[in-house]
């Protein structure tokens, strides 16, 4: 309780704040009304100087952390009080800490939002900080004042236009898109499919690839790739399971390249539950990988999605089905594919030969006007208010991560 006292003196004796260099670490807004403030926390001095340029100093205070913050679940609180960063951060917070000094009505500014880079460093960062909160002042969590920023991870540009790209999945929306634009798709039989009937043939393939980049840690690529292709598997009795594993198996023969070897598929009961599953074995680079297909996968919503997607998909593209993209008359491509996820693979190619990307690795790469556009202005951006269960799982990896 002594320690606990001195630690929370730290946050309010003038001695204490006078190392910490406040004035020209924060940089305040003008506006002192705490519901009409917000506070961005930014990690190290490159991004905070875009970003107090960049800002609009009415309402928007910045606020530059160094370094990573203290590992607040084994520091002593005192400890975790004497860290500079973590005083500073208190100290501008305005709240107070610890059960007899913590104040939630005396928040300085009712929007904290944690700018970070989308990398590794950035992400520990964050989790760091949705930690510390969560530890240390849930109420503001749960008074939904805790935001974090969504800064663009590209910038693209394609023929005269420039665009913003938030993360992976809106570059591969927008390489789609692209790629789709004059692409046809003609079958052994002569049926040519463009247009809007590509577009929806293009989303179940989406729906497939996102399963698979999904679960293929997990359940063997190929395996979920056969289901995707219309292989359809049922494990409710024994029978079922053998017939199941007899179809996986001829269809990773089929699939597969002849000098690949296929997974071995057998049928096993477990014990604790008495249901079956099938179980993966192949030899990768020597290694022996093994994966399992459950009842309870096979009962569920991913499996039905490639399930679904294989209903829609099957028969429409075959060996000897061409894509084509471009104006007939200037110029058209045109590849031979075996299947659809070959006809997808080269007209994205295709439209990656026209897209050029900037990768932001951090804030500090944007200029302040650049910064304002697509992550500040309150008028434009995209920002994540975190709930109760977002901290409650950054305080399980935090945990994970921190032993």
């Amino acid at each position: 309780r002594e320690a606990a006292r001195k630690a929370r003196d730290m946050t309010r004796r003038k001695g204490a704040l006078d190392g910490l260099g406040l004035p020209g670490k924060l940089a305040d807004c003008q506006e002192k009304d705490p519901a009409k403030s917000e506070l961005f926390i930014v990690e190290g001095d490159s991004a905070g100087g875009s970003a107090k340029q960049g800002r609009d100093r009415r309402f928007q205070a910045i606020l530059p952390l160094k370094g990573k913050i203290l590992n607040v679940e084994k520091a002593r609180f005192d400890k975790m009080l004497a860290s500079q960063e973590v005083v500073t951060l208190i100290t501008v917070l305005g709240t107070g800490i610890g059960i007899e000094e913590y104040k939630a009505d005396k928040l300085r500014y009712h929007r904290i939002i944690i700018m970070t880079d989308a990398d590794v460093d950035g992400s520990h960062i964050r989790t760091l900080l949705l930690t510390f909160f969560y530890r240390q002042m849930p109420e503001l969590i749960e008074r939904g004042h805790i935001y974090i920023a969504q800064p663009p991870l590209y910038k693209v540009k394609f023929g005269k236009n420039e665009q913003y790209i938030k993360d992976d999945a809106e570059l591969n929306q927008l390489l789609l898109k692209i790629a789709l634009e004059s692409a046809s798709l003609q079958t052994p039989s002569g049926e040519v499919i463009e247009g809007a009937a590509l577009n929806e043939l293009a989303k179940h393939y989406q729906v497939i690839q996102s399963v698979v980049d999904r679960l293929s840690r997990t359940i063997d690529e190929d395996a979920l790739r056969a289901i995707a292709s219309g292989t359809k598997l049922n494990l409710d009795t024994e029978n079922d399971a053998n017939d199941s594993a007899q179809r996986l198996r001829v269809a990773l023969a089929e699939s597969l390249n002849p000098l690949a070897l296929p997974p071995e598929v057998i049928v096993q009961k477990e014990e604790r539950t008495e249901r079956f599953k099938l179980l993966l074995s192949r030899r990768i680079h020597g290694n022996l990988k093994l994966s399992a297909i459950s009842s309870d996968f096979v009962h569920g919503d991913d499996y039905q999605s490639l399930a679904n997607a294989a209903a829609v998909l099957s028969g429409k593209v075959l060996p000897g089905s061409k894509v084509r993209r471009g104006d007939p008359d200037k110029n058209q491509k045109e590849q031979s594919i075996q299947d659809f996820r070959a006809a997808f693979a080269w007209l994205l190619s295709e439209a990656e030969r026209v897209l050029s990307r900037q990768r932001y690795k951090g804030l500090g790469e944007m200029n302040p006007s650049q910064l304002w556009e697509t992550t500040m202005d309150a008028g434009s951006r995209t920002l994540l208010q975190v709930k109760i269960e977002d901290a409650i799982a950054a305080d399980q990896v935090f945990t994970t991560l921190m032993g």
